[in-house]
């Protein structure tokens, strides 16, 4: 193993100039549309036929376009805070959603939205692990099942696989930045595909099997009306949950390429992107609950746990897993970078910070290492994985991150950094819409959390 020393000179770089410090972008649309589509279609996918289910056959679909289009809109906006004219040095790259809260709108705003994205990144992992370790749990009850009879003893703690998932990702963690896992998105993007059509395929074949399409207008009845309204704030939490991309636009974006300008590439497979996931979230979500009707569960692959076809919903569950591992990447090298940018900044001279050791296997190449990648990494995976053994609740779980996060980081900060670059006026037709849209988005986010937390009160004390 053979030792390099710090990337630095006499005069301190800056956090954002760490992340420009060599580094080359070889971007393309179709990279930006994988990594995309990797944090998209993840875990919320599995909870949307739940969702339809409590919001019936009309508000279902309409609230799962209405939550596109504004995911779309943001995105637009987004992609035009990227870069920031600068009389003095040209214009200025974000390297980060955070970056680009600074460069538009100062320091005191970027260290508060810090507080959301950093929640945001850290959640993301939690939930991943929490499904993850579902669909672990799914391939061993199927496998247990078909060995030895449906009355057989099959139960496996669900902590057993998030300890499992959990060593997976100290490995991976170790891969240097957000650049070095193109490979590991397009890997997840292609699971993402097979077990979305797996999951409505096997729906398709269920409501064929028979005979009609369950559900109604106004969706799954209950008891009284308070729990109604809060299992429609949880469905609508997991929703805006099955659109989260707009925490790592920036970071993709700095990925690409230019020419052409990198806004303009973002914008087109932002919209790939929408599109193509909206599609699959349409069928999977509509077909599982034509499938289940009232009895629609919360992750739809569990329905199909007794199913003649089990091979193919444990390969849709192995799909899962793989995906999730490149997901957890996805949102976690944000965050890694955000932590270890700042502590270079602040340390500049320290060895334990800075300081690269090359790990030589044989037959392969050399692998950088770093002690403090090494330890603030594994600490961080193992705290996620901790939190999850601690709060295994899928849909809820799903809800309470989208209630923190979906508002600040999708709606107030996007319009904010563009109403500022855009030097948009007061009380012009543009500056109405875009204030009318973040205080609509402020009500839906406050109301999905409410109910989110509901319902995780609700299940540990049940």
């Amino acid at each position: 193993m053979k030792e390099e020393g710090s990337a630095t000179d006499s005069t301190p770089l800056l956090p954002t100039q760490y992340a420009d410090y060599d580094v080359k972008r070889t971007g393309t649309v179709w990279t930006a549309v994988a990594h995309i589509v990797t944090g998209v279609i993840g875990s919320g996918v599995l909870s949307l036929a739940w969702s339809i289910a409590q919001l019936g056959w009309i508000g279902g679909p309409f609230t799962i376009i209405l939550f596109a289009s504004v995911t779309l809109l943001s995105s637009f906006l987004l992609s035009n805070t990227y870069r920031s004219p600068d009389p003095e040095y040209g214009p200025q790259r974000s390297s980060s959603y955070l970056d680009a809260v600074n460069l538009h709108k100062g320091a005191k705003n970027s260290r508060f939205c810090g507080v959301f994205v950093n929640v945001s990144l850290y959640g993301f992992g939690i939930a991943y692990i929490i499904t993850a370790a579902i669909s672990l749990r799914a391939i061993q009850k199927s496998t247990c099942y078909h060995s030895n009879g449906n009355e057989a003893a099959c139960e496996w703690e669900d902590s057993y696989f998030m300890l499992i998932f959990g060593a997976v990702q100290v490995v991976l963690s170790q891969i240097p930045n957000f650049h070095n896992i193109q490979w590991l998105s397009i890997v997840a993007a292609i699971t993402s595909f097979a077990y979305a059509f797996i999951g409505m395929g096997l729906s398709i074949v269920q409501v064929t099997e028979n005979g009609h399409a369950d559900g109604s207008i106004e969706g799954i009845p209950t008891s009284n009306g308070p729990e109604k309204v809060w299992l429609i704030a949880q469905a609508l939490g997991d929703i805006a949950f099955s659109y989260p991309f707009s925490v790592i636009l920036i970071e993709i974006q700095d990925t690409l390429k230019s020419p052409p300008p990198e806004n303009q590439t973002m914008r087109r497979a932002s919209t790939i992107s929408v599109f193509v996931t909206t599609f699959f979230y349409l069928c999977c979500g509509c077909f599982g609950y034509a499938a289940f009707g009232n009895d629609t569960p919360g992750n739809l692959l569990t329905g199909f746990a007794h199913n003649n076809r089990h091979w193919l919903v444990d390969f849709a569950n192995a799909c899962i897993v793989m995906h999730l591992v490149g997901a957890y990447q996805v949102y976690s090298q944000p965050l890694f970078a955000n932590v270890e940018n700042w502590l270079r900044f602040k340390f500049p001279e320290s060895e334990f910070v800075n300081h690269t050791y090359y790990l030589q296997l044989p037959l392969l190449p050399a692998f950088p290492l770093n002690l403090l990648r090494l330890s603030f990494r594994t600490a961080y995976v193992a705290s996620t994985t901790v939190i999850a053994m601690m709060f295994p609740y899928f849909n809820q779980i799903l809800g309470v991150l989208a209630g923190i996060i979906y508002y600040p980081l999708t709606i107030y900060f996007p319009v904010e950094m563009y109403l500022s670059q855009s030097n948009i006026e007061a009380w012009t037709t543009k500056w109405i819409m875009l204030r009318t849209f973040s205080i609509v988005g402020f009500a839906v986010g406050l109301f999905t959390l409410t109910g989110s937390i509901e319902g995780i009160v609700t299940a540990k004390l049940g």
